[in-house]
């Protein structure tokens, strides 16, 4: 009986199957709206994720002004120098520490060339951002020292510059600068906020300030928290040590700010998941758009086919088998509309998913979610049409023209 309510359904729907589309097509959308921002929202909390890790564990960071980013940080505190660097190194709560600045310039080697940034730092630099080496090796404690013309690149500057081939040995110029490379880095790929992190030179600190910059100054200073030691204290450390050499009065406010690494990732994780929600819900609008739909269609279905109900109840079909056969129809069509939906948002996400440089990481339980409110929606939307339809008179719906 069932099946036989089932075929009847399905040949209701084939014999309009240009109305039954276009039906559909509000589910259609909704589902794959929601799994299309669901899963790209996935993607990009994974890739905040990843990208944080791949900075390394129990990371903090320190910069001149009262914030690290956004509106209201200030950009006219005195900057660090080297001697606040070697000063936090003795902090027993700091496992490793490096300085940090950067600039802009153009690689060149032979005739190709690449504009990419330019980080100068120390050895520690590659302990504390989790950098591997594929080839080469890094700076040792007197290039450090004394600001050798050495240099580390990455992945995307090796392939611009050099192809395919072993860059260690060879020189490229930066400036007026002739720079050995000694390393090659093991690729990172895109950061949080979709930046190549490949596309680097990696000097030492003192040969980017002399000969790049023409400035002692240091814009960044990153560390590295020993095993065993909250991030909490660290920073208390930190913060104490930092006061007293940029002789800050009691009651006076920081000219400098400590960020957690941790705290980033959650913070970002925090927008990512409240802008997801947000868009899918709006996009969830369209599901109930097309329940609409459907009822509305249902119902201009019943008023078409009232002679051929009149007719069923007449010859002995019961208002509950009328009312299953309409109520399938309805079902069938949300479903349908919910897979088409679900294989047309895992294409949207994942061709977003290539566009923007993050995971593609589609969660079967937001599949099944979706599929089964598509239903629900066909259920919901289509009792009232086929309970209409199961309600109607024989006698009247046999004179129904």
């Amino acid at each position: 009986m069932l099946w036989e309510t089932v075929r009847l359904a399905l040949t209701a729907i084939r014999r309009n199957v240009l109305r039954s589309f276009l039906t559909v097509l509000g589910v259609v959308i909704g589902v794959a709206a929601v799994i299309a921002m669901v899963t790209v929202g996935q993607g990009s909390s994974q890739q905040v994720a990843s990208s944080v890790e791949s900075l390394g564990t129990n990371v903090l960071i320190v910069r001149p002004g009262t914030q690290i980013m956004g509106p209201g940080s200030r950009n006219s505190a005195p900057p660090f120098k080297l001697a606040d660097v070697t000063a936090l190194g003795d902090l027993p709560a700091l496992e490793a520490v490096a300085p940090v600045v950067t600039t802009s310039e153009t690689a060149v080697f032979g005739n190709m060339n690449r504009m990419t940034s330019v980080t100068g730092t120390t050895a520690a630099y590659l302990d504390i951002g989790g950098w591997e080496l594929a080839r080469g090796r890094r700076f040792t404690s007197v290039e450090d020292r004394t600001g050798a013309n050495v240099c580390i690149i990455g992945e995307t500057v090796r392939t611009a510059l050099f192809g395919a081939t072993d860059p260690t040995g060879e020189k490229i110029r930066l400036k007026a600068i002739s720079c050995e490379v000694i390393g090659l880095l093991v690729a990172k790929g895109a950061g949080s906020f979709g930046q190549d992190q490949d596309d680097i030179v990696i000097m030492p600190v003192r040969t980017v300030q002399r000969r790049l910059l023409g400035s002692q100054d240091v814009s960044t200073i990153m560390m590295q928290v020993a095993p065993g030691v909250s991030s909490d204290r660290a920073i208390g450390d930190i913060q104490a040590l930092l006061r007293e050499r940029r002789r800050i009065s009691l009651g006076e406010d920081d000219n400098f700010a400590v960020m957690d690494m941790k705290e980033l990732a959650t913070m970002l994780n925090s927008v990512n998941a409240v802008l997801t929600g947000l868009l899918s819900s709006v996009a969830a609008v369209s599901l109930l758009v097309g329940g609409i739909g459907i009822m509305n269609i249902m119902l201009v279905s019943v008023t078409e086919r009232t002679r051929e109900i009149g007719i069923r109840l007449a010859v002995g079909a019961e208002a509950r088998q009328v009312l299953m056969q309409f109520l399938v129809e309805a079902v069938v069509l949300s479903v349908l509309g919910g897979v088409i939906g679900i294989a047309l948002g895992l294409g949207l996400a994942y061709v977003a998913a290539q566009f923007m440089a993050i995971p593609f990481t589609p969660g079967l339980g937001t599949i099944l979610l979706a599929f089964g409110f598509s239903a629900a929606v066909g259920m919901v939307f289509g009792f009232f049409p086929a309970r209409a339809a199961a309600r109607l008179d024989p006698i009247e719906a046999l004179h129904h023209q």
